[in-house]
């Protein structure tokens, strides 16, 4: 992979450069306020519970509904119809 390609996946979870070595040299502590101010603004404490996924939001309390199965189902039985349909006009020409 190339460098460039893998720093451009990465950019979404690396901090910005808030910390240029002319901060940090300088031996002042002002020089570092961009980035104590960066990371005061951060929450603070776990992250809060999530919901728990798809059987949480579909299958379970008050809105559970078997809707994305029957789709799934339906999906499969589409998907596996027209490759059948497919292959039999592929070796039977009509």
């Amino acid at each position: 992979m190339h460098a460039s390609l893998i720093r451009r996946q990465l950019g979404g979870i690396i901090p910005p450069k808030i910390a240029t070595p002319s901060h940090l040299s300088s031996g002042s502590g002002e020089g570092l306020a961009p980035l104590v101010n960066f990371y005061s603004k951060l929450p603070k404490g776990p992250a809060p519970p999530t919901v728990g996924g798809i059987k949480a939001r579909y299958f379970s309390g008050k809105n559970a509904s078997a809707a994305p199965a029957v789709w799934i189902i339906l999906g499969l039985f589409t998907f596996g119809y027209t490759i059948d349909y497919q292959k039999h006009h592929k070796n039977h020409p009509h």
